[in-house]
C-alpha cells in the first residue's frame, strides 16, 4: 500500500508522529537539479540535523528563456531571476529526507541549465561561498574644490551577482553605489586623498580591494573664471510626471564639470551632461527651468534663458474612473471577472479598489484582518480594526468567478479579489488599478495619521510597504512579503472630511486637518516618487474629494494640493438623499446629482456638479486635473406626495427600502430599473437630473441621458474626464453611455 504524503516528507501537521518543530538550518539543504526535456527539477535534501521551513530556490536562467510553474512549487521570474516556492506540503524537510517524489518541477521556454542556484543562504551543490573579484582600473574623472569623481572596471562574480561597490576614502568608506562610478563629496579643498573601492554580493560579502589611487582636490584660488552660460535650453519630451530637458554644452577655461537644472521652489538638480530628466513633476502643469554650468573650482556660469514646459495629462482623451467595493462579491455576487465579460475594463481607464482602513492602534496602514463592521451605521467605533483579508486575497473563486475561467486552487499565495485585479491587469494592460483608503467608515484615524510629520512619514511608509510593495499580512495561508506586489499603480486618499465634523460619528477631526491634509499628500508624493525612482514607474496619486464648498474650504488648500496630486474625483452624487437610520434627509425628496443648481431646491446651499466644480476651477485648478463623480446607483423614498411634480422636491416619510435590508434607500442602477415596479423615469431637463416616481416611492439616479449630458459637458469645460460609483450597479448600459459620451 502506498505510504501517505505526510509520512513520506516527515511533516508536522496535526496528529501527525513527528514531533521535531521545525527550525531554520542556514546552508543544510542540497538541491540536485535535472532537466528532462524543457521542464527543470530539483530534489530538496536537508543534509543537516534539524527540520528546515520556508525554504526557496532561487536560480538565473540565460537572457530570453522563462519559466512558469510546473509541480509542487509556484514560480516567479524577475529579469533572468527566478524564485521557486515550494508547496505547502514541502515546505518543510526534516533531516535525512528530500522531497522526493514532491520534488519542484518548473516549465522552461527552452532547454536550459540554471546558474547560480542559491537554497537555505548557501549554494545549492553545498560548495562554500566565494566572494567577488577585486575591482580593476580606479582612476579619476572629474574633480573639484570639494568632490572627486571616480570610475574603475567591475568585479568579477562570486558564488553571488555583484550587488554593490564600497569606496573607501582613506580606508574608510565614503559612498556606497550599485554600478561602476561614484562621487565621493565633502572634502576639503586643495587635499590629497587616498581610495580604494571594493565590490559585495547580495551576502554582503566583500572583494579584495582594488589598487590604491591618490588624487587631490582643486584649490579655488587657482581659478576665479567662471564658465559662459548654457544656451538652447529646451524640452525634448514630457509626459504626466517628468520633463527631459537638454542644452549646448558652456565653455570654460579649465573645463566644466557640470551643471545645476534651476526651477522655482526646488532644490538644484546636478547633472554632469547636457541632458537630464526632471521627475516628481503634477500632471498638466507649467513649469519654468533655468540652467548654469559649474567649473571644477566652484564657480557658476550665469544662468541661461528660461525655458517653459507643460507636462502632459495622465491620460490621452478622457479619464473614465470607477470603484469597484471589495465586498461586492457578497450580496452583489459581483466580481473582478463582470468587469472583464462586460466590457467595462475595456472602457475604463482607472479602477479604484475600496476600501482599505486604518489600524487604530499603530495608525499604519491595516492588512491581515477580517472583521466586519458592527451593524449601526451611528456606533462611533463601526470601523475600528474592520478589514477583509478574506475578500482581498484569501478568498478561492471558481472558474466561472475568475477573469481568465481558472479556477483557484486554494493553495496559491495570492487568492481573491487581488489575484482577480491582476488577472483582469494581464487582460487590459491599459488599465490603471489604485488602491483606495479610507472611505465613510474608514476616515476615522485619518487626522492621527496626518497630524505629525512622524505620524505622516510611518503612515506613508506602512501603505507603500504593504499595498504597493505587495508586502500584504499573511491572512489564511495567503499573503506575505511581496505576494501583492505589481498590483496597484496607485494610491486613492478617500479621507471623508478634513477639518469637519459632518463626517462618520466619532471620526477625529482638526482644525489643523486642512494644512495636515496637503503635508500628507506632499509626504506620499515624495515616498511614492522614491519608490519610482528604484522601479522606473509612476505612481499615481488621487484623492476623492468634496461637492461642498464649505468642506472644501474647511479641509482643502486648493490649488496647493494638486503639487502633489495627480486627480481630484469630485464627489458628484449624495447631495440629497436618505440613508437606512433616516438620520440624513428622510423627509424630503431631493436630486443626489443635479448637474446644474435647481431653482425649485428649497434647500439654501442648491448643490450641483457645477457648484462643485467652479470651486476648485475658480481657485485656480487646472480643469484636466478634475473628474464628475457619477452615480451607479440610486437614492429613495418612500410615503412621497405627488405634489403635482411627480415627487420631486416633496414630502416623504422616511428612506425607501433598498436593495438589501442593511442598506434602506439605496439600490444599484440596475437592481432599481427591475425591482421597483412601476418607477415611471423623468427628467428634468434644466438641472439636468435623473428620477423615477412610482406614486409612493421616489429614486434619483444617473441614467444613459443624464450621463450624456454630464459627459458632453465634461468636454465643454474641458475637465479630465469622469468618475463613477460603483461598478456593480451598472448592467453595461451606463459604462457605455460614458465611454460614447467621452469618445
Amino acid at each position: 500500500m502506498r505510504r501517505p504524503l505526510v509520512a513520506l516528507l516527515g511533516i508536522v501537521v496535526a496528529g501527525a508522529l513527528v514531533p521535531a518543530v521545525p527550525a531554520a538550518a542556514d546552508g543544510s539543504l542540497r538541491a540536485a537539479f535535472a532537466l528532462t526535456g524543457t521542464t527543470g527539477e530539483y530534489t530538496v535534501t536537508n543534509t543537516g540535523s534539524t527540520a528546515v521551513t520556508g525554504w526557496s530556490i532561487t536560480f538565473t536562467l540565460p537572457a530570453g528563456v522563462t519559466a512558469s510553474t510546473g509541480q509542487h512549487a509556484t514560480v516567479t521570474q524577475s529579469g533572468t531571476q527566478v524564485t521557486l516556492t515550494p508547496a505547502y506540503y514541502i515546505n518543510t524537510v526534516h533531516p535525512g529526507r528530500s522531497t522526493y517524489p514532491y520534488s519542484p518541477s518548473f516549465r522552461l521556454s527552452a532547454a536550459a541549465t540554471p546558474t547560480q542556484c542559491r537554497i537555505d543562504g548557501a549554494n545549492c551543490d553545498g560548495s562554500p561561498d566565494t566572494p567577488p573579484g577585486a575591482p580593476t582600473g580606479l582612476r579619476l574623472t572629474t574633480k573639484s574644490t570639494t568632490s572627486v569623481s571616480l570610475a574603475w572596471t567591475a568585479s568579477t562574480a562570486g558564488s553571488l551577482p555583484v550587488a554593490g561597490y564600497d569606496v573607501l576614502r582613506d580606508g574608510a568608506v565614503a559612498a556606497s553605489v550599485t554600478g561602476t562610478a561614484a562621487t565621493v563629496t565633502g572634502l576639503t579643498p586643495n587635499t590629497a586623498y587616498t581610495f580604494t573601492v571594493r565590490a559585495k554580493d547580495a551576502k554582503g560579502t566583500a572583494s579584495p580591494p582594488s589598487a590604491p589611487l591618490t588624487a587631490s582636490t582643486n584649490n579655488p584660488a587657482d581659478d576665479t573664471q567662471p564658465p559662459t552660460a548654457p544656451t538652447g535650453l529646451r524640452s525634448t519630451a514630457a509626459d504626466s510626471g517628468s520633463v527631459t530637458l537638454t542644452w549646448a554644452a558652456a565653455t570654460d577655461n579649465t573645463g566644466v564639470v557640470g551643471y545645476e537644472v534651476l526651477r522655482a521652489g526646488a532644490a538644484p538638480v546636478a547633472t554632469t551632461g547636457t541632458t537630464v530628466r526632471i521627475t516628481g513633476l503634477a500632471p498638466s502643469t507649467s513649469y519654468t527651468f533655468t540652467v548654469r554650468a559649474k567649473d571644477g573650482y566652484d564657480n557658476l556660469s550665469a544662468p541661461s534663458a528660461p525655458a517653459t514646459v507643460s507636462t502632459g495629462d495622465i491620460v490621452n482623451g478622457y479619464a473614465r474612473v470607477a470603484y469597484f467595493v471589495q465586498w461586492g462579491i457578497y450580496g452583489r455576487q459581483y466580481f473582478v471577472r463582470n468587469l472583464h465579460t462586460s466590457g467595462a475594463a475595456a472602457k475604463l481607464t482607472h479602477l479604484l479598489y475600496a476600501f482599505q482602513n486604518i489600524d487604530p492602534v499603530n495608525l499604519t496602514c491595516l492588512s491581515g484582518v477580517t472583521k466586519g463592521t458592527t451593524a449601526n451605521p451611528q456606533d462611533p467605533n463601526q470601523g475600528d480594526g474592520a478589514g477583509d483579508a478574506e475578500a482581498d486575497y484569501s478568498r478561492p473563486f471558481s472558474a466561472a468567478q475568475s477573469v481568465d475561467g481558472v479556477a483557484d486552487t486554494g493553495w496559491e499565495p495570492l487568492r481573491g479579489n487581488l489575484n482577480q485585479l491582476r488577472k483582469l491587469k494581464a487582460r487590459h494592460p491599459h488599465l490603471k488599478v489604485l488602491v483606495s483608503l479610507g472611505g465613510w467608515t474608514y476616515s476615522k484615524y485619518f487626522s492621527d495619521v496626518a497630524a505629525t510629520d512622524a505620524a505622516r512619514k510611518k503612515f506613508v511608509a506602512s501603505c507603500i510597504d504593504t499595498w504597493i510593495k505587495g508586502n500584504v499580512k499573511p491572512y489564511g495561508g495567503a499573503g506575505g512579503p511581496g505576494t501583492a506586489a505589481g498590483i496597484f499603480d496607485g494610491i486613492d486618499l478617500d479621507w471623508e472630511w478634513p477639518g469637519s465634523p459632518d463626517g462618520h460619528p466619532g471620526n477625529h477631526w482638526r482644525p489643523e486637518d486642512k494644512r495636515n491634509n496637503t503635508l500628507l499628500m506632499a509626504e506620499f508624493r515624495k515616498q511614492l516618487d522614491e519608490l519610482g525612482a528604484t522601479t522606473g514607474k509612476r505612481y499615481e496619486l488621487h484623492a476623492f474629494t468634496p461637492a461642498d464648498p464649505g468642506k472644501v474650504n474647511a479641509g482643502w488648500e486648493v490649488p496647493q494640493i494638486f503639487q502633489y496630486l495627480d486627480v481630484a474625483n469630485v464627489q458628484g452624487y449624495d447631495f440629497h438623499g436618505s440613508g437606512s437610520d433616516n438620520s440624513w434627509e428622510p423627509n424630503r425628496t431631493g436630486h443626489q446629482g443635479n448637474l446644474y443648481p435647481d431653482a425649485d431646491d428649497p434647500y439654501p446651499a442648491k448643490f450641483s456638479v457645477e457648484t462643485a466644480i467652479n470651486a476648485y476651477t475658480g481657485a485656480g485648478v487646472d480643469p484636466r486635473r478634475l473628474t464628475v463623480g457619477l452615480a451607479f446607483y440610486g437614492r429613495g423614498w418612500q410615503g412621497v406626495a405627488n405634489g403635482g411634480r411627480n415627487g420631486e422636491w416633496q414630502s416623504a416619510t422616511g428612506a425607501a427600502p433598498g436593495q438589501f435590508a442593511e442598506e434602506a434607500g439605496t439600490r444599484g442602477y440596475g437592481n432599481l430599473l427591475a425591482a421597483v415596479p412601476g418607477c415611471t423615469v423623468h427628467h428634468d431637463t434644466a438641472a439636468v437630473a435623473t428620477y423615477c416616481y412610482t406614486g409612493s416611492q421616489w429614486w434619483t439616479f444617473d441614467d444613459p441621458w443624464s450621463i450624456a449630458r454630464k459627459t458632453a459637458w465634461v468636454r465643454e469645460r474641458g475637465l479630465l474626464g469622469v468618475m463613477a460609483w460603483e461598478m456593480s450597479g451598472d448592467t453595461g448600459a451606463l459604462m457605455t453611455a460614458v465611454d460614447t459620451g467621452l469618445r
